[in-house]
């Protein structure tokens, strides 16, 4: 066996116990011992660079600062000042201008070119060249990391101006909830789901599928002309986890919001509360059953009639649609279910709501409504006059019963 092999295999054998520094030196001692032509042996044999056997043999010349009791005592491998310094000490302006450049709050100099693109690590490197830094992509990341950043999305925080009576609309509410719920009344949420193409349209979320055999979907999300699209609007029952769906197939109106809770009150409300005198709907303040929509009212009148009952109302102030609990406790469940599949009929929403259930015991029950309710209708003063409404002394825009009329 020549020398190289021998080598080979001794280091071969000896890596997994010698550190950086053991190695070196190692290294640097056969080197000496082969003598011409040795450290480019060596090097081959170990792996090492020849830089690294020369700094060995002049380790071993100078044996008062040999590294290995150091190593010993401290668990330090180099001595104090040795390897690469790092760049921001070679380059002490490269951590100032990096930051100076993704600065959420500044955005960076309005005269730089990545004001106004995505701040990725590659742009971030190459702008930081442009300004005399030697830096990678790599580093850039590096930097980042050191500084505080990440990478991040939006997040859906801010919720538009805030009344000073917010939270206090709040506090109200729940308790108007708690009182209902203690006397055997019912509560409910509404609100109307965003509106959904029908069709093989792509749906968002992720299912499992076979590998290489994704559900595929239209490119364009143009609406079909014939399926057309559905507006799902909701009823939620939050004494009993219960929720009913209409499934509307033209416009979200008032009207049509009432109408989805006068089913929800003959398919499922009479049956849990027969004796109920009063119910309460809280609801957004915008939208079809909006605080300042007149046709609600109006609607609302209607039904109480109909059902020879006081009908509470509170809305929740504007921007706060989220607290509502139809929305976390329905519709965002209705979105899991069918996540990731295309809506491709209006029986395939109807079931797709109807099959969704919680750990919770949330069941729903949903329903085509094929009624049309047109838009743009005028409910005039007179008319609004004419409505028994009784408005609460706390933000009375936003709480308000509406009882029967009583036949003169």
């Amino acid at each position: 066996m020549d020398n190289l092999a021998m080598l080979q295999q001794k280091y071969q054998l000896l890596r997994p116990h010698l550190d950086e520094a053991t190695m070196r030196i190692c290294a640097a001692a056969d080197a000496m011992v082969l003598g011409r032509g040795g450290p480019s042996l060596v090097a081959k044999a170990s792996g090492l660079s020849r830089t690294t056997v020369y700094a060995g043999l002049s380790d071993l010349k100078q044996p008062d600062i040999l590294p290995i009791a150091p190593v010993r005592a401290t668990g330090r491998i180099r001595r104090p000042g040795g390897g690469r310094k790092s760049l921001t000490e070679v380059d002490p302006d490269l951590l100032s201008d990096l930051n100076r450049l993704v600065d959420p709050i500044t955005r960076g100099d309005p005269e730089s070119p990545l004001r106004w693109t995505c701040k990725s690590t590659t742009k971030l490197a190459q702008e930081l060249r442009d300004q005399g830094h030697r830096v990678s992509q790599r580093t850039v990341w590096t930097l980042l990391d050191q500084l505080g950043y990440s990478m991040q999305s939006n997040r859906k925080a801010r919720e538009g101006t805030e009344n000073p009576d917010r939270d206090a609309q709040f506090l109200f509410i729940a308790n108007k909830v708690e009182q209902f719920q203690a006397n055997g009344l019912p509560v409910i949420s509404v609100d109307t789901k965003k509106k959904e193409l029908i069709g093989r349209f792509k749906n968002a979320g992720r299912e499992w599928q076979r590998k290489g055999l994704p559900e595929e979907v239209n490119v364009h999300d143009f609406a079909d002309k014939e399926l057309g699209k559905v507006v799902p609007y909701g009823v939620y029952d939050l004494t009993h986890n219960q929720g009913w769906v209409s499934v509307g197939i033209n416009h979200d109106t008032a009207e049509f919001a009432v109408a989805t809770i006068r089913r929800w009150w003959k398919r499922m409300g009479v049956r849990f509360y027969p004796e109920a005198t009063d119910l309460l709907i809280t609801a957004d303040g915008g939208g079809s059953n909006g605080s300042r929509v007149r046709l609600w009212k109006i609607e609302i009148q209607k039904l109480a009639q109909e059902l020879n009952m006081t009908i509470h109302v509170c809305h929740f102030p504007p921007g706060t649609s989220k607290w509502n609990k139809i929305e976390h406790r329905m519709f965002c469940h209705i979105s899991e279910n069918w996540r990731g599949r295309p809506l491709e009929s209006q029986a395939v929403v109807v079931n797709l709501i109807a099959n969704t259930r919680t750990n919770k015991g949330l069941t729903i029950k949903a329903e085509i409504d094929e009624a049309f309710y047109p838009t743009g209708i005028k409910v005039p003063d007179k008319d609004m006059e004419q409505l028994a409404l009784i408005r609460d002394e706390f933000h009375g825009e936003w709480n308000y019963k509406i009882a029967p009329k009583q036949n003169p």
